[in-house]
């Protein structure tokens, strides 16, 4: 079943364990995991609580959003498991050590404590050599979670959280909660979440979010000109690096799966024709420490143009990680509070399509905008409760080429050396084989 509007949401506002609505107009936001993201997240809600409702702010899509400012978010509980940041002040655990993203703001002190959370899987092998776990019994999450009226969870655990992951979404759905599920763990797109979300009354945005101008999204505009401008994509990489923690602990490849998925199939989403696997390789390639929290990242992409002969694209990105995903969980706040006003449940297909790289339904990114517009002016309130059959993607069979100019010949190009408009029949027979 879809939702189109709040009015045949399945569970209303009454049936999913939440007080009754405050007046108070804020919305109150728990935090799992207070790493770079968390930092970038909480420093910008206070070096923009002054704007005015029609500035325009780099990676915002409003400063008021559905009624909601900057400074209407307010946040009320956050944990993590490192002994540097648990028992502090949230305000101060966002400069702690391993953290080392730019500061562009001081926080004065919240009165927000960050409490001991579970670790499960989400300490690997690379993390647990620079963070100590603190001592103690995990926090009664689910009891802050109702105490402090929280409306939004937002999960920044560390890529890989399998378990850990699923055992906050348990606790958000107890305790009645959305949840923004910020990383590569499947949970919003999946069948039986959304009915999990749905049966409780409660929204959820992901997976994985998109950053304002990153790789991601770069790699996917990229891929989609080619597409629009009649381009076939032969080829691709996306290589990633930087220097701070989640660079290190993606050098743990088994704990990178997920996220190899969820990048690859943001890109290739954007075609209407099948790309080799081995044709495709996007994902995180090494930890520079000298980086910090920045991440440079080179494309190439390798095409065919009329005539069969190559073009060839390279994009080189230089950004800081943290604050480049910190508007874009903003607006995702603001969403998902709007979703828990209108009574929505399950997962919230236009904020989803525009914030995550991995949503149940790959929109077009401009289409997807205009969606969580019109969800912002209460038009498209559109919901997947678990019960929906599976969109087929439709296809094209793209035609064979009469040559084809191998990656080496196409080097040529930057050497000066010319490149033959066409190949005799055995050379492209040769270049052709097992392709």
């Amino acid at each position: 079943m879809k939702q189109k509007n709040a009015n045949n949401s399945s569970n209303g506002t009454g049936s999913n364990g939440r007080s009754p609505k405050r007046k108070d107009g804020k919305i109150r936001v728990a935090i799992v995991g207070v790493g770079n993201c968390a930092s970038s997240l909480v420093q910008g809600r206070y070096y923009y609580e002054d704007a005015k409702k029609d500035d325009f702010v780099p990676g915002l899509m409003h400063v008021e959003l559905g009624g909601y400012h900057v400074r209407d978010i307010k946040f009320v509980a956050a944990f993590d498991i490192d002994k540097n940041k648990v028992g502090k002040d949230l305000s101060e655990a966002i400069y702690e050590k391993p953290n080392n993203t730019y500061v562009f703001q001081k926080v004065a002190n919240m009165g927000v404590p960050v409490e001991r959370g579970m670790t499960h899987d989400g300490l690997g092998k690379y993390l647990s050599q620079i963070i100590e776990k603190a001592p103690g019994p995990t926090a009664d999450i689910v009891n802050i979670l109702r105490e402090r009226e929280v409306d939004v969870m937002v999960s920044y655990l560390p890529v890989g959280s399998e378990q850990a992951t699923k055992w906050y979404v348990e606790q958000a759905l107890q305790a009645g909660v959305g949840f923004i599920n910020a990383i590569p763990v499947f949970i919003g797109r999946e069948p039986y979440w959304q009915r999990r979300f749905a049966e409780e009354g409660l929204p959820i945005i992901g997976d994985d979010i998109k950053s304002q101008v990153g790789a991601t999204i770069s790699h996917r505009v990229l891929t989609r000109l080619f597409m629009d401008r009649g381009v076939r994509l032969d080829r691709t990489y996306q290589l990633n690096f930087g220097g701070n923690t989640d660079f290190l602990n993606m050098l743990e490849r088994e704990r990178l799966e997920s996220k190899k998925i969820s990048k690859t199939n943001a890109v290739t989403s954007m075609l209407d024709y099948e790309l080799d696997p081995d044709d495709v390789h996007v994902g995180p390639s090494d930890h520079v420490p000298w980086l910090e929290d920045r991440k440079w990242c080179y494309i190439r992409m390798e095409g065919t143009t009329f005539g069969d002969v190559p073009l060839n694209a390279e994009l080189k990105l230089e950004v800081w990680d943290s604050p480049n995903s910190a508007g874009v969980i903003t607006d995702a706040i603001r969403c998902l509070k709007l979703g828990l006003d209108r009574g929505l449940a399950g997962t919230l297909v236009a904020a989803s399509s525009y914030f995550m790289k991995s949503p149940p339904e790959q929109i077009h990114d401009d289409v997807a905008f205009n969606r969580v517009e019109a969800f912002i002016r209460g038009e498209d309130n559109e919901t997947l409760v678990g019960t929906e059959k599976a969109k087929p993607r439709k296809m094209r069979k793209m035609a064979a080429p009469r040559t084809r100019i191998i990656a080496s010949a196409a080097a040529g190009e930057a050497s000066g050396t010319p490149t033959p408009a066409a190949a005799p029949a055995s050379a492209s027979t040769a270049a052709g084989k097992g392709r």
